[in-house]
């Protein structure tokens, strides 16, 4: 076989390993991510307001009274719609859970802030807003109910 030949072989092998692990790991829930604050912005004592319950009152919308579901999207996000329907599906049969959606780019302090590198990004906040695990990519209605049993 020629050099090119190995090549060609090696790239295909490689997109396959890569397109297998994401796969596998997309729309996983998977622990959770320190919460960083912006720079500037004071760090928050005993007592204070979480982070996801800021973001949540900073889009207009309330808390869940047993969880709520944060999903950061895009305009051109594809996968958003579809996990936008699944998350209202699971909040229209789990009493006490709010499905809030954050659009990434017009809310770029709270996007660094959770650590959001892609789109879309599901993270489960318990009743006082503090995050208990996420998924990145389209997660499932089973995997999202297996989640809020965490919560």
């Amino acid at each position: 076989m020629t050099t090119g030949a190995w090549i060609v072989v090696a790239a295909v092998v490689l997109a396959l390993v890569f397109g297998l692990w994401r796969a596998a790991t997309d729309g996983r829930f998977r622990g959770t991510h320190a919460v960083r604050r912006p720079r500037g912005a004071d760090v928050p004592g005993p007592g204070t307001t979480p982070a996801g319950a800021e973001l949540v009152a900073t889009v207009g919308q309330e808390l869940g009274e047993r969880a709520t579901l944060l999903q950061f999207s895009s305009a051109f996000c594809a996968p958003c719609r579809a996990t936008r329907r699944v998350l209202g599906e699971v909040t229209a049969l789990v009493q006490g859970v709010a499905h809030v959606e954050v659009d990434a780019e017009h809310h770029l302090d709270a996007t660094r802030a959770f650590g959001i590198l892609r789109t879309p990004t599901t993270v489960v906040l318990d009743a006082s807003g503090v995050e208990v695990t996420r998924a990145t990519g389209a997660p499932t209605r089973d995997q999202v109910l297996i989640a809020l049993a965490q919560a």
